[in-house]
């Protein structure tokens, strides 16, 4: 039986994740048969070419390297002779991402959480569909896949996949992208009666609870969520580009350029009153606020602060959920799909998810 070989680059929260999940399938001697035969991290790396005993790893492990990522990928390539190899970037780096092509052009799979590729620039998001198309022998071309890049081990991007390939017209894609946005306007933004909170309150408490970011800043102003909506819309067919796609940021402007997060902190409250005046508007209205991004091929996608009727699925969300709605001419009412949309478990889910996928595609799954 053929043994897919992995290069895995960026043992962190994710990625460490992943090695657990690989080696508890290694352990049960199933098909398909995994080896991750390199994993490094920026600066440092670990090659075993019989393959890395996962149930003994560390990071400790990985040795200083020039080239760290360049090592592991020229591992897995070597490794890979009479099959071919796959690269899984569990980073979130630019210039690991710029790197796709390069390493599709010379036939190696791609499997990634990290969604600068698919929702930096057109150009290389281009050349990595260029190189898909072109890499390798012909008949037996790389595959990319990146479910995780849009809520995490949900089945977003395989829906819309699907949806888009059987001929099916996209209305609209509308949801709750953010596990930090949703955790925060959940609890904030109310149907009923409810005791008022603070937003500088709730802010806090999603902060100690690791689920913002350590600037919560970079989760406010919306980037994160307009990445989200830039990928699902170009896998819609629409040319959409962060340049241009109208994001709401939501944080207040004079707390825009404050230097340090600690202070950015302390100074929110200052703020409370803003978006309680938000908060109350909605409520007369029968709403409550939620941040959702939107993917409209008729012109109208962007990431915004909207207000959503009691009765609307987006108003019942519970905890820090994802919930997509999927508008198209076949489901008129909306096809959803909502849970955990974040977290190291079930993010290292959706991208072993897709290693399974590939190997199923390109015959790893039997002889």
């Amino acid at each position: 039986m053929a043994t897919l070989n992995i290069a895995l680059i960026g043992p962190g929260l994710v990625g460490k994740a992943l090695l657990e999940q690989l080696a508890a399938h290694q352990a049960k001697n199933v098909a398909p048969l995994v080896r991750v035969v390199a994993i490094a991290s920026s600066s440092k790396a670990t090659v075993s070419a019989g393959g890395i005993d996962l149930s003994r790893f560390d990071v400790s492990q990985l040795s200083p390297s020039a080239d760290s990522v360049g090592a592991a990928v020229s591992a897995v390539e070597s490794s890979s002779s009479s099959t071919r190899g796959l690269v899984v970037d569990c980073t979130s780096s630019d210039a690991v991402a710029a790197l796709y092509p390069t390493w599709l052009k010379r036939g190696l799979h791609v499997v990634t959480p990290n969604k600068k590729g698919f929702s930096g620039s057109l150009e290389l998001y281009d050349a990595i569909k260029a190189a898909q198309k072109t890499g390798g022998e012909k008949g037996k071309r790389p595959l990319v896949y990146h479910e995780a890049t849009v809520g995490a081990g949900l089945p977003i991007l395989s829906t819309l996949t699907d949806l888009v390939a059987t001929g099916d017209e996209i209305v609209k894609i509308e949801g709750i992208f953010s596990g930090t946005l949703s955790y925060i306007f959940n609890n904030y933004s109310v149907a009923g009666p409810s005791s008022p909170q603070k937003f500088s309150d709730i802010v806090n408490v999603a902060k100690e609870k690791g689920y913002t970011e350590p600037d919560p800043r970079d989760d406010l102003n919306g980037m994160d969520v307009g990445r989200k909506v830039t990928i699902l819309g170009r896998l819609a067919g629409l040319r959409l580009s962060l340049d241009t796609l109208p994001i709401e940021n939501i944080v207040p402007e004079p707390l825009r350029a404050i230097p340090s997060s600690a202070e950015f902190m302390s100074k929110l409250p200052d703020f409370d009153a803003h978006f309680a005046a938000l908060n109350d508007k909605a409520k007369a209205n029968g709403k409550v606020l939620r941040c959702v991004g939107v993917v409209d091929p008729s012109g109208g996608s962007c990431v915004r602060l909207a207000e959503y009727d009691a009765s609307h699925p987006f108003a019942a969300l519970k905890g820090s959920d994802n919930i997509i709605a999927f508008t198209t001419k076949r489901f008129p009412n909306p096809l959803i799909v909502q849970g955990a949309g974040a977290g190291a478990a079930v993010t290292a889910f959706g991208i072993f998810s897709d290693i399974l996928k590939i190997a199923g595609r390109v015959g790893y799954s039997h002889e």
